[in-house]
């Protein structure tokens, strides 16, 4: 009776285990418990891991830059196709703590201003910063953009002659991306004191901020997280109804959305844009042994108006150009600037067959956000855009000789960030964690099924003496 008592209630236990699991699986419960304790987490205030990554954010960044070096500048100007090679990388550290941060409205907003700094990196780089490169003179073709059309096309063309400005420049990196004087922006400045007659890529952009940001902290809700309410006093709804440079709601590098969805759309920030980029999900990874969701940004960010309406803003009069490319020449003080991926990734193929020299690949050349789903943390991202002029032949002006009307690839570059040794261990045993209690009720389901096999055992057991004995008893007695 006892033996029969013990294994009877194995049973029940076994049903009762079970039952739990199962209600535990429903309820949802130790994934609730988790998402809460994440949500208290992101939130930008004193003491959080977040906001302490946010403020100086532990993995380093590096900035690479590319450049195309023209061949055949003679050829060129008689109307062949320019052929270019591609020279670098030239790899900056870049630093990019906020300062002066501020809290405001009982802690659910926070101001600050986010400098960066670069710091060339000559053992991650192919050459040195006095490395020459020949290519189009973007002071001369914007000066040219600007006077085409204007009755005073023919001083500027003097000008030009006087001075031997012509339609290619020889420079160092260090010049293009940080800056140099200007033969024709310094005599036009004579005309016009208010322009600077210094010109660079990244000029002004070295130990600047580029003016103060608001941020949401999150406290209200969670999925605000260092979204960007205001940039340099205008709101996120004024940069939308901006139609120049068609500005969206984003983050200064990328949203952190917790427990990531493969349907959300990632939203990052970009200056050199003068605009906000969207990435769509991609694909499932591991990055340092964390799972990860990459996202890229889709064709249609940089398509024409008729594929993607957004995008109109984009034009220039009535003049839009071809998908893949984007005309931020408004946003560049009327340089004709137009911004694609690196050798014409996802563009038109025109683009790539009009330069001898480009070679598009997904691989090296994508933009991509890997982003651990559970936290939403960025474990690795690489935003990767090219600067290119649109050139084209002009009759006021000889310098510009046959060239044919094309767009010229100056220079891509490529920022990008890897989560730290530290960074990736605490996230690591977070995931672990997280795992072990998203785990616990199906742990507890097994334990039932694992006591009904017990049960069956013991009954089966309990049972096959008495049949033993049974079946050994004669059928007759003598």
């Amino acid at each position: 009776m006892l033996k029969s008592c013990c294994i009877y209630s194995t049973g029940l236990l076994s049903i009762l285990v079970l039952i739990a699991g199962i209600a535990l699986v429903l309820s949802h419960v130790f994934p609730t418990a988790l998402n809460n304790r994440i949500k208290n987490e992101v939130v930008l205030e004193n003491g959080t891991e977040a906001y302490a990554v946010w403020q100086d954010p532990p993995a380093p960044v590096y900035m690479q830059f590319y450049f195309f070096n023209l061949t055949n500048p003679g050829e060129m100007l008689k109307g062949e196709r320019p052929a270019v090679m591609e020279v670098g990388p030239y790899t900056y550290r870049e630093y990019r703590p906020m300062e002066n941060v501020t809290f405001m409205e009982n802690g659910t907003k926070v101001a600050a201003v986010n400098p960066k700094t670069y710091v060339f990196e000559p053992n991650m780089s192919r050459g040195s910063e006095d490395d020459l490169i020949r290519t189009v003179n973007i002071p001369a073709v914007t000066v040219m953009e600007m006077y085409k059309d204007s009755m005073f096309a023919w001083a500027i063309a003097d000008l030009m002659t006087g001075f031997n400005v012509e339609l290619f420049v020889t420079r160092t990196v260090g010049e293009l991306l940080w800056g140099y004087e200007d033969i024709l922006l310094k005599e036009l400045k004579k005309l016009k004191p208010s322009l600077d007659p210094y010109f660079g890529l990244f000029y002004k952009m070295n130990t600047t901020d580029d003016g103060e940001y608001v941020f949401f902290t999150g406290k209200q809700d969670y999925r605000d997280f260092a979204r960007i309410d205001q940039w340099r006093g205008n709101s996120s709804l004024d940069w939308w109804n901006t139609p120049e440079c068609n500005m969206i709601n984003g983050t200064n590098g990328a949203s952190f959305h917790p427990i990531i969805s493969k349907t959300e759309r990632l939203y990052m920030f970009s200056s050199d844009l003068c605009r906000s980029i969207y990435a769509t999900f991609e694909s499932e990874l591991s990055v340092m042994g964390i799972p990860a969701y990459r996202f890229v940004p889709p064709s249609e960010v940089f398509a024409n108006k008729t594929v993607n309406p957004d995008n109109a803003g984009f034009c220039v009069g009535n003049y839009c150009l071809s998908s893949g490319l984007l005309n931020v020449s408004v946003c560049k003080q009327g340089a004709p600037i137009i911004m694609s991926s690196p050798h014409f990734y996802q563009a038109d193929d025109m683009f790539a067959q009009d330069v001898i020299g480009m070679h598009p690949n997904k691989e090296e050349h994508q933009t991509a956000i890997d982003i651990n789903p559970l936290t939403g943390m960025v474990v690795q991202a690489a935003k990767r855009l090219q600067v290119n002029v649109f050139v084209e032949k002009l009759s006021a002006f000889t310098l510009t000789g046959n060239v044919r009307t094309l767009v010229y690839p100056v220079m891509y570059l490529n920022e990008s960030v890897l989560i730290d040794a530290d960074s990736a261990k605490k996230l690591g045993a977070v995931v672990q964690e997280a795992n072990v209690v998203i785990n616990i009720p199906f742990m507890v389901i097994g334990l039932g099924v694992l006591l009904g096999v017990v049960f069956m055992l013991l009954l089966c057991c309990l049972r096959t003496p008495q049949s033993t004995a049974a079946e050994r008893q004669p059928l007759l007695e003598s």
